[in-house]
């Protein structure tokens, strides 16, 4: 009798695994969601849903790119941590998120979902009036120190990518200046160039027209080296020594969802990529393709987590709902 369950219980564990890779191998059989924890409209969105048509056209199924703002990323986050690790719900995440849920404490890029792979690279850069009377990130540090707690710097708000950037320059550099958090990127910028506050760290893209003007300059990028997007403007890094911040958009999908899936799902991304219709798309956010393998971008996501939680913790910045 017991062999005779042995048998069984072989014969039922083979049986499922039949099961599992026919599901895999004819993988994707129907319409898949990938979340945005972003507005309809936004970056992410914009470049999710010029993936989502490669992918389309690759596998003949429709991507349903579904914008969940709210929490910092912590919603969508949220959604796709509670669903089925089959591949029909994917997040297309960004740098922004990884430090909301880091902020919260909730729904960790690094080790509550399974990297897929990097998708796209772009740069932040410190900006200042024109009327300052400083022409580089040297120059910048040094006006600073001579004039402790007097320089105010902008951001997009508390806890934002613009609001870490400048943390992690206070930090790395010793100088003492005062955050003034505004309601996004546009309003701060504008306070920069009226004289309000003197200083911003944002998003390379979101800064040529309003350098156009005349009243606003930008000092140097996140990046290590020059970037395609600004390439007048030198790295930080030429002056304080391994500076870098990357924004960046990748792949994510629920804990436990099979390796090969995973693999299948990350080569047609990379793929993708190499169309010329989203190199245009990436070209009009600001960005470059960054295509990595799950393994690169989940050591990179590690990294990265342990390095805002660190800021953030020494910063005390906490999350302002």
């Amino acid at each position: 009798m017991q062999i005779h369950r042995t048998i069984a219980s072989r014969a039922l564990i083979v049986a499922l695994l039949s099961v599992c890779t026919a599901a895999e191998a004819a993988y994707p059989d129907r319409p898949i969601r990938m979340i945005i924890a972003a507005t309809a409209g936004s970056g992410p969105d914009i470049l999710a849903r010029q993936i989502g048509t490669k992918l389309t056209e690759a596998w003949g199924q429709q991507i349903v790119v579904d914008a969940r703002p709210g929490a910092t990323g912590v919603v969508g986050a949220e959604m796709v941590a509670k669903a089925a690790p089959d591949g029909y719900t994917l997040w297309f995440a960004t740098m922004t998120q990884l430090i909301g849920t880091t902020m919260y404490q909730r729904y960790m890029m690094s080790k509550d979902f399974a990297p897929i792979g990097m998708v796209a690279s772009t740069a932040f850069a410190i900006a200042v009036n024109a009327a300052l009377p400083v022409n580089n990130i040297g120059e910048l540090i040094a006006y600073a120190k001579a004039r402790p707690g007097q320089l105010l710097y902008g951001s997009s708000g508390q806890g934002s990518t613009s609001h870490l950037c400048m943390e992690m320059f206070r930090s790395v550099t010793g100088i003492n200046v005062t955050h003034i958090p505004y309601r996004g990127a546009v309003p701060s910028i504008a306070d920069v160039m009226g004289g309000q506050v003197q200083l911003s760290c944002q998003a390379v893209p979101s800064l040529p027209t309003f350098e156009k003007t005349g009243r606003l300059r930008s000092l140097g990028v996140t990046t290590l080296t020059r970037t395609v997007i600004a390439p007048n403007v030198p790295p930080i890094a030429e002056t304080v020594p391994g500076f870098e911040i990357l924004g960046w958009y990748g792949m994510l999908a629920p804990l436990r969802t099979p390796k090969e899936l995973i693999s299948k799902i990350n080569s047609a991304v990379l793929q993708a990529l190499k169309s010329g219709e989203v190199q245009e798309k990436l070209v009009a956010l600001g960005a470059e393709a960054a295509g990595s393998s799950p393994e690169a971008y989940g050591a990179f996501l590690k990294k990265e987590t342990e390095r805002w939680a660190r800021l953030l913790r020494e910063a005390n910045i906490k999350p302002t709902d």
